[in-house]
C-alpha cells in the first residue's frame, strides 16, 4: 500500500523534477485526450451475450439523445494536435544537437512498438487457449476486433510522425482541401467508397499540421482559437443539418455512414473546433498544474500514455469475461445497451473497468517505459525543448 507520506514524497519528487519552463498543459491535454477515447469506448461499447456468443452493441443505436456523449469523448483530433507539437519540437532539438533523422525516429518509434508487441503477444496466445477451449469463431472475431481497432490510430500516428520534417511547414488547409473534395466525390457524385480511406491519412495531418504550426509559434494569441472553434463547430452544425452527415462523431453499428471510419469532413471540422478549445483551455490547465499534486497526475497518466489506450479494451472484456463466467449475463455488462437503466449499470461498473486497466497497467507498463536504471527510480517527464538537450528526469 501506497502510504500518504509515501504519496506526497512522490508528487514532491515529480514536482522539483519537473523544469521550470516545460508548458505543463500540453501533457494535460494529451492526458485529457487519452482519458476521453477510454471513457468513449467504454460508455458507447458494449459486449452483449446472445445464445452462447459475444457480438458488439452502441447505445447510440437506441438512445440517439446520447449523441451529444460522442462530441464530448472522441478526442483524437486532440491528440494529434498535441502529437504534432510535441514531434516538431523534439524534430528541432535533434537537428540542433546533431542526432540524425534516423537516430530520432527510431527513438520515437521504440517507446511505440514494445507496448504494440506485448499486446500482439498476449492477445496471440489468448486466441489460441480461447479456440482450444471452444470458443466461437464469431465471439474469437468480436474480441480481437476490438483489441486490434486501436492500432490503427498509432499506425497513422507513426506513419505522421515519420513524416514530421516535411509536414512541418505545410499548412493545414492543404490536407483540410484533400478531405473536402475526398467527400465531394464519394458523397455528392458518386464515387467509390474507397476513396474515403484516402481521408485516414489526410483527415489527421489536418491537426497534426495545426501542432506543428502550434510548435513554430503560429498560433499564438486567444483570436487564433476562437476562429477554430467557433468556425468548426458553424462548419459542423451546417454538414449534419444541411448535408445529411451524421451528428455521432464515432461510428455506430448499422449506419450507412460513420463519421470515423474513414473520418469525414464532418469528422475534420469538428477536430478544428476541438483544437480551438483546447488552444483556449491552456491558460486555465497551466494555472491548475501549477499545484503539484495535479501535475503529478498528469505527469504519470502521460508516462503510460500507449500502455492505458492500448489495454484498455481488454480490461473491459476481461472484466466482461469474468462476469459471465460468474452467472451472467449481468445488467450493463452482457445486456443489451438500449434503456436509461442499461446506462446507469454501466457507469457502475465503469470503477470495476478501471481496477481491471490498472493491473493491466501493472503487469505492462514497463513495455513502454523501459528498464529502469541500476539506481533506481521512475521517469516521470521527458523535457523536450528546441535547441537544447533532451533530458530524462527521474523520481
Amino acid at each position: 500500500m501506497i502510504t500518504s507520506s509515501r504519496l506526497r514524497g512522490l508528487v514532491r519528487r515529480i514536482d522539483t523534477a519537473t523544469p521550470p519552463d516545460r508548458d505543463r498543459a500540453v501533457d494535460a491535454l494529451r492526458a485529457l485526450a487519452i482519458g476521453g477515447v477510454v471513457l468513449g469506448h467504454w460508455l458507447v461499447t458494449a459486449l452483449v451475450a446472445d445464445s452462447g456468443t459475444l457480438h458488439t452493441a452502441s447505445p447510440l443505436q437506441h438512445l440517439a439523445q446520447l449523441t451529444p456523449v460522442s462530441w464530448l469523448l472522441q478526442t483524437l483530433a486532440v491528440f494529434f494536435l498535441v502529437g504534432g507539437k510535441v514531434a516538431a519540437d523534439s524534430y528541432a532539438a535533434a537537428r540542433t544537437r546533431g542526432t540524425t533523422y534516423g537516430q530520432w525516429f527510431g527513438a520515437r518509434m521504440a517507446r511505440l512498438c514494445r507496448p504494440v508487441a506485448a499486446v500482439l503477444v498476449v492477445w496471440t496466445v489468448a486466441a489460441g487457449a480461447m479456440l482450444a477451449a471452444g470458443t466461437g469463431l464469431e465471439t474469437l472475431h468480436t474480441l480481437l476486433k476490438l483489441v486490434l481497432s486501436p492500432l490503427w490510430f498509432l499506425l497513422v500516428f507513426a506513419g505522421l510522425t515519420a513524416a514530421t520534417p516535411l509536414v512541418a511547414r505545410l499548412h493545414p488547409l492543404w490536407p483540410l482541401a484533400v478531405v473536402l473534395h475526398v467527400d465531394l466525390v464519394r458523397f455528392a457524385l458518386g464515387g467509390p467508397g474507397w476513396l474515403g480511406w484516402i481521408n485516414v491519412a489526410a483527415g489527421w495531418l489536418v491537426p497534426y499540421c495545426l501542432g506543428t504550426a502550434w510548435a513554430r509559434g503560429a498560433l499564438r494569441g486567444r483570436g487564433t482559437a476562437v476562429v477554430l472553434l467557433a468556425g468548426g463547430a458553424a462548419a459542423t452544425a451546417a454538414l449534419v443539418l444541411c448535408a445529411g452527415y451524421p451528428a455521432a462523431m464515432v461510428g455506430v453499428p448499422g449506419a450507412a455512414v460513420s463519421n470515423l471510419n474513414p473520418p469525414t469532413l464532418a469528422a475534420v471540422t469538428f477536430g478544428l473546433a476541438q483544437c480551438g478549445a483546447a488552444l483556449l483551455l491552456l491558460g486555465p490547465l497551466r494555472r491548475l498544474l501549477a499545484r503539484p499534486g495535479a501535475w503529478a497526475a498528469v505527469a504519470l497518466v502521460n508516462l503510460s500514455a500507449m500502455t492505458i489506450f492500448l489495454w484498455h479494451q481488454s480490461a473491459m472484456m476481461a472484466v466482461t469475461a469474468t462476469g459471465l463466467l460468474a452467472g451472467g449475463p449481468l445488467p450493463g455488462l452482457h445486456t443489451v445497451p438500449d434503456s436509461p437503466a442499461w446506462i446507469l449499470a454501466r457507469l457502475a461498473w465503469l470503477p470495476v473497468f478501471a481496477a481491471a486497466l490498472l493491473v493491466c497497467w501493472a503487469a505492462f507498463r514497463t513495455y513502454e517505459q523501459g528498464r529502469r536504471e541500476r539506481r533506481g527510480g521512475t521517469r516521470v517527464v521527458r523535457e523536450h525543448r528546441p535547441g537544447r538537450r533532451t533530458v530524462t528526469h527521474r523520481a
